[in-house]
């Protein structure tokens, strides 16, 4: 999702608690829904009300309670639950149906279709999986129970709390019923899991129709996406990483990790602290950072990330969800260029091509 990536919910996450759980006997969301409605203009007695049915979710607590210090990463891990042949079927069949959407996003805010389609693929198999909590509910618990053994409660509290404002103020915008949409336990919605701020913010009517749809238009997805890249500086035509290897005699892998993945090195600089890069990344004339992958007790995985990879972490704070992102679109770009080499994986989802469509294809 946007800004925060997520495990999908199951649909009994979001049954319905005990009474004594709603927030309306919380003097504090009292004080926010008073707070919130003088600040945005609304009703005060729908906002108390709104916030007041909300009912706090135990399963949205241990979901958002952070693993236990010194749980190893794992990139292939990682890896391979998006890089899948059932995701890459959806991700053919998706970028079938919606080719010319796809080509006039990139036409207009320069991002390519492969991110586009790898970012909707990571979040939600192209709108399978959407979460089924009640968002007000999920955004009422982080807002007001965040788990105090987060090392930055306070801070995720607070914004949560943004998050249930930004919420409520939809019902102005032509949104969601706030009081009724359905998504992830940390509150992100539709098709490419956004925020409720990053709803208000980056959203678009990509189809015409003069509303904002991120359930059930496709064509408002795409250019949502497109829009939010393009808002955190996405630059045409620029990779988003290159392969990278290490010189030992010359290597200072603390340098070049110390700003994170934070692109920041210029080539000769990169190099000179012994990172080795191949003819295209050499040509590369923008910053770069070292981005680590670790897998687990195996050695890590490196790659030199250039500032659109940074961009793509924007839309979550993980260099392994963007490589995810990343990756998945190649996989399915890959079986759109060649059908016959995808059909393996896309038999595991109905979507076998023809031998028509394979001859084609090599000629």
């Amino acid at each position: 999702m946007a800004t925060k990536h997520t495990k999908k919910p199951k649909a009994q996450a979001s049954r319905v608690q005990p009474a004594s759980l709603v927030y309306a006997s919380r003097p504090e969301a009292m004080a926010l829904a008073d707070d919130i409605a003088e600040r945005r203009g609304l009703d005060r007695a729908w906002v108390r009300q709104a916030i007041g049915q909300a009912r706090q979710l135990p399963q949205v607590v241990k979901l958002m309670t952070p693993a236990p210090v010194g749980t190893p990463k794992n990139w292939q891990l990682y890896r391979s639950r998006f890089i899948e042949p059932r995701r890459i079927a959806a991700g053919v069949r998706f970028w079938q149906a919606q080719r010319e959407t796809l080509a006039r996003a990139e036409a207009v805010f320069g991002v390519p279709a492969e991110i586009i389609v790898g970012i909707i693929g990571v979040e939600t198999i192209y709108g399978q999986q959407t979460g089924s909590f009640r968002v007000l509910d999920a955004l009422a618990t982080l807002a007001f129970d965040f788990p105090a053994t987060h090392p930055r409660a306070a801070e995720r509290s607070r914004f949560f709390r943004g998050e249930l404002e930004q919420l409520l103020s939809l019902k102005r915008q032509k949104g969601p019923d706030p009081l009724s949409v359905r998504g992830s336990y940390a509150g992100a919605m539709g098709m490419p899991q956004f925020m409720p701020s990053s709803w208000a913010k980056f959203a678009v009517d990509f189809d015409g129709d003069g509303r904002i749809d991120l359930f059930d238009s496709p064509a408002d997805v795409i250019g949502s996406v497109a829009n939010y890249f393009r808002t955190f500086n996405w630059q045409p035509g620029m990779p988003t990483h290159y392969s990278v290897g290490f010189d030992p005699e010359r290597l200072d892998k603390d340098a070049l990790l110390a700003p994170d993945i934070l692109p920041t090195f210029p080539v000769a600089s990169f190099t000179a602290k012994g990172a080795v890069l191949e003819a295209a990344g050499l040509r590369h004339t923008g910053p770069l950072a070292l981005v680590e992958l670790q897998n687990g007790e195996e050695a890590p995985s490196y790659v030199a990330g250039t500032e659109n990879f940074y961009v793509i972490t924007r839309y979550n704070w993980s260099s392994y969800y963007a490589l995810a992102v990343i990756e998945l679109g190649q996989a399915v770009a890959a079986a759109m260029r060649t059908p016959c080499r995808a059909n393996e994986a896309l038999a595991q989802a109905s979507v076998t091509l023809s031998n028509t469509e394979c001859s084609a294809s090599t000629q």
